[in-house]
């Protein structure tokens, strides 16, 4: 892979919302990466992301989300698993991973491969930072992004 883009969503300001955000940063420092891997505190830029999903031959996105089957794990989409409409908006002018996609679908350059990795929010209390049961979700979610991203080094 010549361009890596490791994205970290959410809101640290709002408990388990942070839950990307401290993934993406927890992912960075567990290893010596290559500088084709370029890892992103995306936080709640939105639409000001879009080059990071637009300019890579890989990206990797990790976020606190709610499945449709929500059942409280870590869940790992890759490609078409992708659902089409990922998790609800903290506020209804928040641009979300859903709509970013669908954007760079729209202008025909989805990188050839994606990968969404998060959990179901437990807590999204003021303040709270993220919560027991998000924090033991944060080891799994961050050892699945270790292996994909191995996986798409050794491409």
């Amino acid at each position: 892979m010549n361009k890596i883009n490791v994205v970290g969503l959410g809101n640290i300001l709002f408990g388990d919302e942070g839950f990307g955000v401290e993934a993406v940063r927890t992912l960075e420092a567990s290893g010596d990466w290559p500088e084709s891997a370029q890892f992103v505190d995306g936080g709640t830029q939105g639409l000001y992301l879009l080059d990071y999903f637009e300019s890579c031959d890989a990206l990797m996105v990790f976020d606190s989300i709610i499945p449709v089957e929500y059942e409280p794990k870590v869940y790992c989409y890759r490609n078409e698993e992708l659902p089409a409409f990922i998790h609800r908006k903290m506020s209804a002018h928040q641009m979300g991973l859903s709509e970013l996609l669908s954007i760079a679908k729209l202008h025909d350059k989805v990188p050839p491969e994606t990968v969404l990795i998060g959990a179901p929010p437990h807590d999204l209390g003021l303040g709270n930072g993220l919560s027991g049961p998000m924090r033991a979700h944060l080891a799994r979610a961050v050892e699945t992004g270790y292996e994909v991203l191995e996986e798409w080094l050794e491409q």
